[in-house]
């Protein structure tokens, strides 16, 4: 997965919303999110099924997880584990905040290198595993918008962060009460349509390497008061924008 935006409003009936982009192998086969695990029945999430993980998954307390790569990273490494483990891991944890001091212990020299998110409804916390042996940092998530992709949060040497999170800073937040996500919909199918589009920060790609967005998906955590009001997971199983998104269930 290789974008996620992040919208943290503290006080507000939904105080997280999430989007991310799955940039990936056309080939590397995987399944829309379900609860794919029989050690693990309270997470739903995406499934790897090359390696037997999730690329962002979500557990029954509310916790969201997701993994990305870092630059120079993509693909799996048959002598360390795979890095879709680390948010089944972080589900395992039911706050955010304890997912992300678990995680920040691992040691990063069994995986590639690594951005990970990890989000509930009250807290939210960034990972980063660089590789050459640094140790796994964690930090928090501001309140108000972000984005994290292959770089640094926030990082506008990221020509996709440089290009959207204006955008959507600029763009009206979903409404999930009313299932109006159109604006941050259009921006997460926004394509271009050259040859350069990935190195230019085209928010979906599509390359003449197999390599593309594959898959979408669009979340929202309720405030802990409103207990009788669930999550809202939209997926879209291929390039949105060319694909529409269905409600996921977690039943």
């Amino acid at each position: 997965m290789c974008t996620v935006v992040i919208l943290r409003r503290p006080g507000h009936d939904w105080p997280l919303i999430l989007a991310a982009n799955r940039d990936e192998m056309t080939d590397r086969p995987w399944r829309a999110p379900g609860r794919h695990w029989q050690d693990r029945a309270e997470v739903t999430a995406g499934r790897d099924e090359l390696a037997g993980g999730t690329w962002l998954g979500l557990n029954d307390w509310g916790v969201i997880a997701g993994v990305l790569n870092r630059p120079g990273s993509l693909g799996p490494d048959a002598d360390l584990r795979s890095r879709g483990e680390l948010p089944l891991e972080a589900l395992d944890h039911a706050e955010a905040a304890a997912g992300a001091k678990a995680l920040a212990s691992i040691d990063p020299a069994g995986y590639r290198s690594f951005n990970l998110v990890i989000a509930d409804a009250t807290q939210a916390f960034w990972l980063s595993s660089p590789g050459g042996g640094a140790r796994v940092r964690a930090e928090p998530i501001p309140e108000g918008l972000s984005m994290i992709t292959a770089h640094n949060l926030n990082d506008d040497a990221s020509p996709r962060i440089r290009r959207y999170r204006p955008k959507f800073e600029a763009a009206p937040p979903p409404d999930p009460k009313t299932g109006d996500w159109a604006a941050w919909q259009a921006l997460m199918g926004d394509r271009r349509e050259d040859s350069e589009a990935e190195e230019k920060g085209s928010m979906t790609i599509v390359t003449d390497k197999a390599f593309a967005t594959v898959s979408s998906s669009l979340l929202a955590l309720p405030a802990p008061a409103l207990r009788d009001v669930k999550p809202h997971w939209l997926f879209a199983p291929g390039r949105p924008g060319e694909t529409a998104y269905e409600a996921v269930e977690f039943q």
